[in-house]
């Protein structure tokens, strides 16, 4: 054999050595991920057909044991309504051996509750209800949870436990539905207002059960883990995924309530907000006004100046759990607040705006819809919107709005200095949490209030200067304020948006009028920086109309 056949077979063999190097990876990568895209289907199918609300792990974030064999395990199935955990192998065991939460059930001769107990992976910081010793604390699964009043007990203590039979729902009992509430509504032969009243009566007194409405694609991917917390706490027929019913089907809920008892927890942004609030007013299209619920927000969107004029924060990223939410909304208050309709057969709870602010908006809502994975963190979010700012620095795409728009305020022309834009204002916050009314507080001016009937109105000369209006170094132009506002837009098309639903508009007339009021709750334990600030420099508490809190005759204890 010739040294140049010994050469040519050795490169062969490299060649083919190569290649199978090369290819038998990719082709076992290929067989995986078919499989694993094949488990998945496989599983999201059973977890459908399931009544426990499964959800699959690659990684549990605690030590967590099966619930079926015992065994420690890493990846496996939880239910996040009664906290059954399972490997895969135990699963379908797990479904079948193990009962989750009843929405609605009988209860006892005497109208007793039992406990419903899970035995294992307790959750951290539990102490027990017998001896007052922490419980799971051993490597091992032990120890029980009651999945309605989340007492913790013991395995050697559960002999011990004082009406070991008799659930009272725990510290949220007023806010939960119990079971055989709806059992019972179930049995009504006549569904009107004063049987679910009488059947109240067996809740306890002071009984205002809430509903939670969860936005998944609001915040930083929160809403399906708040999901899970509240469907932990509450009965899963409580809490609502909006991404897979519509709010107008989710309130209907309130129908088998009694009347003026419900409140809703909206946890989203301000978008999500202006949603259910629409359905509350269909709600009143139908004549169920005796129904209707008070509202309430966890804010996850990016603005959220709703939810901040009403106490409740600029954005919540899990600082405080969901205990202290619920929490807070058994002490909130309930004020009134006006919504204002549009000719063009929109509604408005924040504000309405035609300019830079209308324009960075649009910008962003468009590359969002193209990319939404990219606008998944807040912080992202304010970064895309002060690129788009200083862009309009630069290019003022809005300017001589002055020249193309006439305003009216309670049917009086206002001369209109060089603006670049208008905003008309219902609540205190603007542009994540700014007071764009009482400005700099350098001049005197009418307290902007939540029920007075009154918009306030007024300008910026740009994008700059809305971003100076934010750091506090200037005052917008206070143009007035007015029951009803109109704007004629005479030529071309112009940026508009409506609590932070952007569009581009040609020319029109828009006039916004006084439409209705709702019943929002208020944090009054929620303070602002500026609050901090002013209680530090003043001995006397605040009077109310310099008070965050939106005052007016309507507050009241709910």
């Amino acid at each position: 054999m010739s040294v140049d056949d010994c050469g040519s077979r050795e490169e062969w063999t490299l060649l083919f050595w190569t290649s199978l190097a090369v290819i038998v990876p990719v082709i076992i990568t290929l067989w995986c991920s078919a499989q694993r895209s094949k488990r998945k289907t496989h599983m999201k199918d059973f977890f459908r057909k399931s009544k426990h609300g499964w959800h699959y792990t690659d990684l549990f974030n605690k030590p967590t044991y099966c619930c079926v064999c015992s065994q420690h395990i890493l990846q496996g199935a939880f239910c996040d309504c009664c906290g059954v955990c399972a490997d895969e192998q135990c699963l379908r065991r797990a479904d079948r051996s193990l009962p989750c939460k009843e929405i609605m059930a009988p209860s006892d001769c005497d109208g007793a509750m039992e406990h419903r107990w899970v035995r294992g992976n307790v959750p951290l910081a539990s102490y027990c209800a017998v001896c007052k010793q922490q419980c799971g604390t051993q490597p091992k699964l032990c120890d029980f949870r009651c999945v309605w009043c989340q007492t913790t007990v013991h395995d050697d203590c559960m002999d011990s436990l004082v009406d070991a039979d008799q659930c009272d729902l725990g510290e949220f009992h007023s806010l939960i539905i119990p079971p055989h509430y709806l059992y019972r509504v179930n049995k009504l032969r006549r569904r009107h207002p004063d049987e679910y009243s009488k059947l109240a009566s067996s809740c306890g007194s002071g009984w205002t059960p809430v509903l939670v409405l969860a936005n998944t694609r609001s915040g930083n991917n929160m809403g399906e883990a708040l999901l899970g917390e509240f469907r932990t706490l509450l009965n899963p027929v409580q809490v609502f995924d909006l991404s897979e019913l519509t709010p107008s089907k989710a309130l209907q809920l309130c129908t088998l309530l009694p009347p003026g008892s419900v409140r809703v927890l909206v946890c989203g942004g301000d978008g999500t907000v202006g949603w259910v609030l629409d359905a509350i007013d269909t709600m009143k299209l139908k004549g169920q006004d005796q129904f209707i619920p008070r509202v309430t927000i966890l804010p996850l969107g990016t603005g959220n100046d709703l939810s901040n004029t009403l106490g409740w924060g600029a954005g919540y990223a899990g600082e405080i759990p969901v205990e202290q939410v619920l929490r807070n909304i058994l002490d909130a208050e309930v004020v009134k607040m006006d919504r204002w309709g549009f000719n063009m057969v929109l509604s408005m709870n924040n504000y309405f705006s035609v300019g830079p602010d209308a324009l960075m908006a649009l910008n962003f809502h468009t590359h969002r819809e193209k990319t939404p994975s990219f606008f998944s963190s807040r912080i992202i979010n304010k970064a895309v919107y002060f690129l788009y700012g200083t862009k309009d620095c630069l290019v003022q795409e809005c300017k001589d709005l002055d020249k193309r728009i006439e305003l009216e305020l309670d049917g009086e022309r206002v001369a209109l200095p060089s603006l670049e834009g208008i905003i008309v204002c219902n609540i205190g916050y603007w542009g994540g949490g700014c007071r764009l009314w009482e400005g700099m507080g350098d001049e005197p001016c009418p307290p902007t209030r939540l029920d007075d009937g009154l918009l306030e109105v007024v300008g910026v000369f740009g994008s700059f200067h809305c971003a100076q209006i934010q750091v506090k170094l200037a005052n917008p132009v206070r143009l007035g304020q007015a029951h009803t506002v109109r704007l004629v837009l005479k030529s071309s098309k112009m940026p508009m948006q409506v609590d932070g639903e952007p569009w581009a508009q040609g020319p029109c007339t828009i006039t916004i009028t006084h439409k209705t009021q709702a019943l929002m709750l208020y944090h009054s334990a929620e303070q602002t920086d500026d609050d901090d600030e002013s209680s530090a420099s003043e001995t006397e508490s605040p009077t109310p109309q310099d008070s965050p809190r939106p005052p007016g005759p309507a507050s009241a204890r709910a």
